[in-house]
């Protein structure tokens, strides 16, 4: 039977692939929801051609136009946020592509796994901000979290069958950005051209310059803390420019196992949506004669504080993480638009971790409230 996927965020980078793919194997899976932000063309384009059940705008301003657009189509058209987070409980979805950027993205992930929807987790900030309550969620439902990251997926393909062995710690790899070589006095300058000039990954903006600055690996070791069950002391970083190796795990025994391929992500999000089965695909193949050598070394948290802010969210636990990721976010937006420069955006994370309330163990409503304090406690 053909797997029924609901994609929030189907205009993203993740949320696009995610469609090549399903076009790619049209006897394995059917689009049954798209929803979007505000992107409405794309949109209104992707549901004419995969003809899903039902799309959502979230900005409600776009839904007239969008209604418009599909009127000649039998595909129900919704806005707003709430309604994002309803169809994806839909009895008709099998599986949801959690692809929408940032703080948004948490509740319909929590709604559809209540729902008993396995999900395709492609957003970091769900378990960043709540980790622990939704692992415990999913738990609860018997609904299975995914990895679509490359790097978590990594992880999840080494673990296959090794359900009986103990890992000794899991290393995390990164591309180091483009920033890697930069001195400190070169990233005081950094504009925005060069920080989303990213060396070996085509990605959204958002996670392009956490990537430059080194918090896009923190928030994937907060991450992999929760998808894993591994303390943050077991979870190391290495910078690895090559791009081949996606991440390793090492056992109790000595032995390393390395995930490797192209930075490609339509191939951990085709394993998302066909685990446990791999399906054969014609992505590209790594050419290993290509490469003299694969080289590895450890981050400068002197250059790249955010990595050392990510790990320090992570062991004080409570909302912490959630004060970090939406400091991150607004710093973030804030340097995409000139309002901060490129070495400010750890400085405003660890001033907000300095002064937001700490919670110790806070329900979805106290990390609502934290993340919408700490946004309007930083002033630009």
């Amino acid at each position: 039977m053909k797997k029924r996927i609901a994609i929030l965020g189907s205009t993203g980078s993740i949320g696009t692939q995610t469609l090549e793919v399903i076009a790619a194997h049209p006897d394995h899976f059917e689009v049954e929801t798209l929803t979007a932000h505000h992107n409405v063309e794309l949109l209104a384009h992707q549901a004419i051609r995969f003809q899903p059940n039902a799309v959502v705008i979230g900005n409600k301003e776009y839904y007239d136009r969008l209604k418009e657009a599909l009127a000649q189509y039998p595909v129900k058209v919704y806005a707003g946020y709430d309604a994002i987070a309803q169809v994806t409980a839909l009895p008709s979805v099998d599986i949801v592509v959690a692809a929408m950027v940032g703080f948004s993205g948490l509740a319909p992930v929590v709604k559809a796994i209540e729902a008993g929807k396995h999900i395709a987790l492609a957003n970091k900030e769900t378990l960043v901000v709540a980790g622990e309550l939704v692992t415990q969620l999913a738990m609860k439902h018997q609904v299975a979290l995914l990895p679509v990251d490359s790097e978590h997926s990594a992880i999840f393909q080494c673990l296959q069958g090794e359900q009986y062995n103990s890992i000794e710690k899991i290393i995390l790899t990164a591309s180091g950005g483009p920033f890697r070589t930069k001195t400190s006095k070169e990233l005081a300058h950094a504009t925005k051209d060069e920080a989303l000039q990213h060396p070996s990954w085509n990605m959204g903006a958002k996670i392009t310059i956490d990537s430059a600055t080194l918090m896009n690996k923190g928030l994937e070791v907060i991450e992999a803390r929760w998808l894993f069950d591994i303390p943050a002391e077991r979870i190391e970083v290495l910078i690895h420019p090559q791009s081949v190796i996606h991440s390793m795990v090492q056992f109790a025994d000595g032995s390393v196992k390395a995930q490797m391929g192209v930075p490609d992500m339509k191939v951990p999000i085709q394993y998302a949506l066909s685990y446990p089965y791999r399906l054969s695909s014609d992505f590209p193949r790594p050419d290993f004669a290509k490469y003299a050598s694969l080289t590895f070394e450890k981050p400068d948290v002197q250059r790249f504080p955010a990595l050392d802010l990510a790990y320090q969210a992570l062991k004080t636990g409570g909302n912490m993480p959630c004060i970090m990721n939406a400091a991150n976010e607004t710093a973030v937006e804030a340097f995409l638009n000139g309002r901060t420069g490129f070495m400010d955006i750890p400085r405003w994370i660890e001033q907000a971790m300095q002064q937001i309330a700490f919670i110790a163990n806070p329900t979805l409503e106290q990390l609502q409230e934290t993340h919408r304090e700490t946004v309007s406690s930083l002033k630009f």
